[in-house]
């Protein structure tokens, strides 16, 4: 996956849908052809950690509510 400083401000950066509307822990997210990066919605020009596409659906899957309660049965 492409270092982080290779995108561009016109990349698609969306914050998390679990962040609040004015807290300070805020993640950023953008998809790229390969995979997610992941930032500090606080220091865009930060680090980013950047996932790969299988990794990352893995990751959401695991995290979603509908998984979290057929795991629980």
């Amino acid at each position: 996956m492409p270092s982080h400083r290779s995108f561009t401000a016109a990349d698609a950066w969306f914050k998390s849908s679990y962040s609040g509307g004015n807290t300070t822990e805020c993640v950023e997210c953008a998809h790229t052809g390969t995979g997610t990066l992941v930032r500090d919605s606080k220091w865009p020009d930060g680090p980013v950690l950047a996932v790969q596409a299988d990794a990352w659906s893995i990751f959401v899957e695991g995290i979603s509510p509908n998984h979290a309660a057929h795991a629980a049965l």
